[in-house]
């Protein structure tokens, strides 16, 4: 296969992936974080292969996922609090309450993420995401 021929393939998959990948931020967070849009833009064959093992984490226990998707955006609202990801958190806060999640339940997960990790994982981000779930309680109140 001729070297421009494999770019053009490449050309393809890599526009296929930005598409199945906007509907696929879309479907989990509602929107398309802007260091996601950046990976899409600027390194969209990167991009590519970080979609496919994001999709791989999004399975669902009826097809090969063993968690159920309120845990798995809870685990990534910690890990977000945990590297000071604020804009993360909060994105993946929302899912995991439209979810199920209650600000309590995140409460407890942040106390064990600073029971290991200290307490700056409060002080930084967790109060301030768990504040943020409280509002959107509030608001579907």
């Amino acid at each position: 296969m001729s070297r421009n021929r494999r770019k053009s393939m490449d050309a393809n998959v890599t526009a296929d992936a930005v598409a199945a990948g906007r509907e696929h931020f879309m479907e989990t967070l509602g929107n398309v974080p802007e260091p996601i849009r950046a990976m899409m833009e600027y390194l969209p064959e990167h991009f590519a292969g970080y979609l496919q093992f994001r999709e791989a984490i999004y399975s669902k226990p009826s097809e090969s996922g063993h968690l159920d998707l309120k845990t798995k955006e809870l685990i990534y609202t910690l890990l977000d609090i945990l590297t000071h990801n604020l804009d993360g958190a909060k994105n993946h806060g929302r899912a995991a309450f439209e979810a199920g999640m209650t600000s309590t339940e995140l409460a407890e997960g942040c106390m064990q993420v600073m029971h290991v990790c200290g307490v700056t994982t409060w002080g930084k981000t967790g109060y301030k995401v768990v504040d943020f779930i409280t509002e959107l309680e509030r608001g579907r109140g």
